[in-house]
């Protein structure tokens, strides 16, 4: 029999707010156990905290605050992830920080702190959770990408490059772990509706009506596929892209 939802323990990356606190939101309302990383956000964490456990009383949420710009604040998180004695089931990778810069003027110092943010501590905070997931034989994984990884866009290289990393990355993985009942996915959101838009809030009038669905997304919608992919009826789902993006990546590239 498989275990209860309640049983299966999450973590999410980059939880506190946008996107990450819509997943965790979701992943709680589904009944999961939820761990969550947040940094600079530690008064949204504890809003969060205190408005999913007035809800939910009964909830099991576990804030952990880690810089993950920090390769050693990296590690010591994953050596404690290794020490759960229950693991993981779930990994959702949403943490991630921009950039914005032409290609001929990246500044490399800026490129690899996005690298190490959105790419390496995937990596590692990865390879913490997954070897117990294959030893029970069930895990989720879902990396929250980006469509400039798919499509590109002027002046995004660094944080393209980011995301398309971590796709190139899920892909292998999912020829190691899929025989053993572990599945990885890629999310790839366009224009979401949160905080890391509001350097664009000038040019929303003219981006919005180049989605097909004329409007940006909400953090609610990515974090009803991630449920989704969580799931026991997306196991058959490995290695995809799911396009969040209301038909964008279907058409010519949208630009401020």
């Amino acid at each position: 029999m498989a275990p209860s939802i309640r049983a299966r323990r999450v973590l999410v990356t980059g939880g506190a707010r946008g996107i990450g606190a819509a997943i965790v939101h979701e992943l709680i309302d589904q009944g999961y156990t939820v761990d969550f990383t947040f940094n600079a956000s530690a008064e949204p964490a504890r809003e969060l905290e205190h408005e999913i456990l007035a809800r939910h009383p009964r909830a099991v949420l576990r804030p952990r605050i880690c810089n993950l710009a920090d390769a050693d604040a990296v590690e010591l998180l994953a050596h404690d992830l290794e020490q759960v004695e229950t693991g993981y089931y779930g990994f959702v990778h949403n943490a991630g920080t921009t950039y914005d810069s032409l290609s001929a003027l990246v500044d490399l110092e800026t490129a690899e702190r996005v690298m190490q943010v959105n790419f390496w501590s995937m990596v590692r905070l990865l390879q913490a959770v997954m070897r117990g997931m294959t030893s029970r034989g069930e895990g989720r994984i879902v990396l929250i990408g980006s469509l400039t990884a798919l499509r590109g866009a002027r002046g995004n290289a660094p944080y393209a490059a980011s995301k398309a990393a971590m796709l190139g990355y899920m892909r292998s993985v999912v020829e190691e772990v899929a025989r053993k009942g572990v599945t990885a996915n890629y999310v790839a959101p366009g224009f979401i509706d949160t905080d890391m838009l509001e350097p664009y809030a000038a040019q929303r009038g003219t981006l919005e009506p180049q989605i097909p669905a004329g409007r940006y997304g909400q953090p609610e919608e990515v974090a009803a596929a991630v449920g989704f992919l969580l799931s026991e009826r997306a196991a058959y789902i490995n290695g995809a892209t799911l396009e969040i993006d209301g038909g964008l990546g279907a058409t010519l590239a949208a630009q401020p």
